[in-house]
């Protein structure tokens, strides 16, 4: 994990972030204990109520769940969930972003499906 504190991302959502890219990697697969507030928060000096809140994130996401006693775990379907927000997030956000700058540059959608299909390609 990696931290910026000077990125303007909120350091609770960059804790959120960079586990639900684990649990997408399979770094933490469903019924894997994920490392504690405290294990995190020592490591990489983050204040642990910050990091707590960037994992309740992850429990509202349906992505973790809490054990009284034992801590947070990767829920089943997790990794599932995980990628099918992540294709949303993309196809909303990114991919109308390329499309709009395509549309603005003359490019058009045959051009552009080109485009696409070489830089997949490669």
């Amino acid at each position: 994990m990696h931290f910026d504190d000077s990125n303007g991302v909120p350091l609770f959502r960059q804790v959120a972030d960079q586990l639900n890219e684990a649990i997408i990697a399979g770094t933490y697969r469903e019924g894997d204990q994920v490392p504690s507030t405290t294990e995190i928060s020592s490591a990489y000096r983050i204040n642990p109520a910050t990091v707590l809140k960037g994992m309740n994130l992850l429990v509202e996401q349906g992505l973790l769940e809490k054990r009284r006693g034992l801590g947070m775990f990767v829920t089943p379907g997790a990794a599932e969930r995980a990628k099918a927000a992540k294709r949303e997030e993309f196809l909303t956000e990114q991919v109308a972003r390329f499309v709009a700058e395509a549309k603005r540059l003359g490019i058009t959608a045959d051009e552009l499906a080109d485009i696409v299909k070489k830089g997949y390609r490669s």
